[in-house]
């Protein structure tokens, strides 16, 4: 399903706002992909790329296509894992934050 414009400049809007919201878009999209829900988790790191920094920044900063990008976090995208946890650590220390795994008991 695709977002609408206004959905997509809603959550810009606050992404630019709220560092709360922006560190739990990302969380919540490799929360996802942990949890085996990929195209869940690649749909929302789009989206939390789209509202923050941009595709066009993001290849620049990670040194990858950003075509490449978008292929790899598109519905049919299939991301090496070497190039997805490179992407994720970059968007970490723009973030500051550092996500890791706890136990659900």
């Amino acid at each position: 399903m695709a977002l609408t414009r206004d959905f997509r400049e809603t959550v810009k809007a606050r992404a630019d706002q709220d560092p709360d919201f922006r560190q739990a878009l990302l969380r919540e999209a490799v929360d996802s992909l942990l949890g085996g829900e990929v195209e869940v988790g690649q749909a929302m790191l789009r989206d939390y790329i789209n509202a923050t920094i941009g595709f066009e920044t993001l290849a620049a900063e990670v040194n990858i296509n950003a075509k490449s990008l978008h292929r790899m976090l598109g519905p049919k995208g299939n991301p090496q894992a070497k190039t997805l946890f490179s992407v994720l650590a970059h968007l970490q220390r723009r973030e500051n934050v550092r996500l890791h795994m706890a136990s659900a008991a």
